[in-house]
């Protein structure tokens, strides 16, 4: 796979480990939205590295100092329906304020292409930063979509997170959009003749609701 500098492959061994949890078929669905939350927050501690931070005084039982405090609340977690929905409490853990939107896509079915069903994001949405959230980078075409779709409103500052992808999907996506930095827990092989990520953990939709 062509290599790009905005795609992001978080390998920690407490995320390897968990992933590899997620992928077991025997995993049921309680567990499993369980370990999504914990992956989530993982990698969601490596993504939002560079957030903004304003500096306080504090007192200790000692001293007076100096720290830094981070608001989130010009922070807005996107996820896509109805899956990404199983990682927004993982990122809400590390950042309590920040807003949520709704992403919920289908195809088309003369153009076969992604669409929107339903949209629903904050107001003034050019003044935050954005993470559009789903677990499964496959072709790449609802990322691609759904991050059209924001910078159409005006939004420059967006990054993407994943649990998994498919070189097919990271290709796509980050050709189109190398200005997202992409962020995810497992880089995987393949996508096999039906479209689904090898090896992959099945859809991860059905998993999280117990729908399968």
């Amino acid at each position: 796979m062509k290599t790009f500098s905005n795609f992001h492959v978080i390998d920690h061994p407490l995320i390897q480990h968990k992933i590899t949890l997620i992928r077991d078929k025997s995993t049921g669905p309680k567990v499993f939205r369980e370990l999504v939350k914990e992956v989530a927050t993982l990698v969601a501690f490596e993504l939002t590295r560079g957030l903004a931070a304003t500096t306080t005084k504090i007192e200790t039982p000692l001293t007076t100092t100096t720290g830094q405090i981070v608001s989130g609340k010009d922070v807005v977690l996107v996820p896509v329906l109805r899956a990404g929905l199983g990682m927004v409490d993982g990122l809400l853990n590390l950042i309590p304020n920040a807003r949520v939107g709704y992403v919920g896509m289908e195809r088309d079915e003369k153009t076969l292409q992604p669409v929107h069903y339903y949209f629903k994001i904050p107001p003034h949405p050019e003044k935050r930063d954005y993470i559009l959230i789903d677990p499964m980078l496959a072709t790449g075409g609802t990322a691609i979509a759904t991050a059209n779709s924001l910078k159409e409103l005006g939004i420059t500052r967006i990054k993407f997170m994943c649990l998994i992808a498919a070189p097919e999907g990271v290709e796509a996506f980050c050709s189109v959009h190398s200005d997202i930095d992409v962020y995810c827990a497992s880089l995987d092989e393949k996508l096999n003749e039906n479209k689904y990520i090898l090896p992959g953990l099945g859809d991860a939709g059905d998993r999280l609701f117990g729908t399968e």
